[in-house]
This record gives C-alpha cells, structure tokens and sequence, in this order.
C-alpha cells in the first residue's frame, strides 16, 4: 500500500539553533493539514500535529522525542508564508528559484514522483546535496520517496518559540534527524510529492 502526500515542504535554521521542518499538505490520505517537525538546539525532536491521526501517521514514520497535538495552521500569498503552531510561531519569504529548482520543474510530474525515478535521484542527492535523501527507510518498516517538483530560496524569516525570538535565519545545521535524511542544507521551500509505502 502507498499513501500520497502533494504539497510543500519548509525547511531552515536559526542563529539560536533552532531548525524546523514545516510541512503544508492540500492533498492528502489524511486530508489537507499542516505539520511541523522542530529539533531544539539542544536535540530535543518534536512533532507538532492538528489531529491525533496525523500525530499517528507522521509519529509511526519518523522518530521524535516527544509529540503534541494542537491547533496548526498555515497560509500564504504566494512569496509570504505564516505557519502556527503553537509554541512556535513562523514566517518567512520565499525567493528565486535556483538552479536546482529550474532542473526540477523540467522533470515532468509522471517520471519525478515514479519510484524508480526518485531511486535514481537518491544516488544523486547523495553527493551532491549534503544530508539529503529522496529514498530511504522510515520507521515501522515503513518506505519513503519523496519526488521533488520545485524549489525555492527562503530568503528571510522570523521564528519564536514559547514567544522567545529565535534569531536570524541561518542554515539546517547539522542536519536534522527525524528519519533517514535531513532537508536542503540552505533553507528553502520544496514543492514535492512525498509517496509512503506500507507493507
């Protein structure tokens, strides 16, 4: 069995060490919701869900230290995107698309959300794009593939966490460790296709 995942995902740092990991998911098994995974700067994993099924889902697929569900809402005008979730809070803007971003919309969607195709990025990504993976193993037995689509910069960001200021945007660094790969090293936004394959 193989659950679908279409929409975007935010990744970035913070100069306090902080990193999050948003996900904004219009199409879905679970129907359209927003997720958050955060690493503390001092390791602390949390997920932070909107419903106690999306808490199963994502906590039966990657590995945190502690999950809380609540309220999680996100939106958008396009370059601005906001995302709450209590305790953090999230804004930023999106940029260009780089090279990579320009490569990835070239790919039509039927070949770069095909497994096989997303195989063949994986021995790719892995060179070239530090922490990265497209395929991997996820908890439970569980298979991962995720077919990006786009990509953009993320060129500035305001972040708090329990109403305390995060500090400047600064890069997922070191990777963060929810499952078997880490996003993009420099903040950006994906659009991607995240497919989950369940035996």
């Amino acid at each position: 069995m193989i659950d679908r995942f279409d929409g975007f995902i935010a990744g970035l740092g913070t100069a306090s060490g902080l990193r999050a990991v948003a996900g904004v998911w219009p199409r879905s098994p679970l129907g359209p919701f927003t997720d958050v995974m955060v690493e503390r700067p001092d390791g602390h994993r949390l997920l932070l869900a909107p419903s106690p099924a999306v808490a199963e889902f994502v906590a039966a697929t990657y590995v945190f230290d502690e999950v809380r569900v609540g309220p999680v809402h996100s939106r958008t005008d396009g370059t601005r995107w906001e995302v709450d979730a209590a305790p953090l809070s999230l804004a930023f803007t999106v940029g260009r698309r780089p090279a990579l971003g320009t490569l990835l919309r070239a790919v039509p969607r039927r070949v770069a959300t095909d497994p096989r195709w997303i195989s063949l990025v994986d021995v790719v990504a892995r060179r070239v794009l530090p922490g990265v993976r497209t395929r991997g193993s996820a908890a439970g037995g569980r298979e991962e593939f995720y077919g990006a689509l786009d990509l953009h910069r993320i060129t500035a960001a305001t972040v708090g966490w329990d109403g305390v200021d995060q500090g400047a945007l600064a890069p997922v660094d070191p990777p963060v460790r929810f499952g078997f790969g880490s996003t993009p090293r420099s903040p950006a936004l994906t659009r991607v296709t995240t497919l989950v394959r369940r035996s």
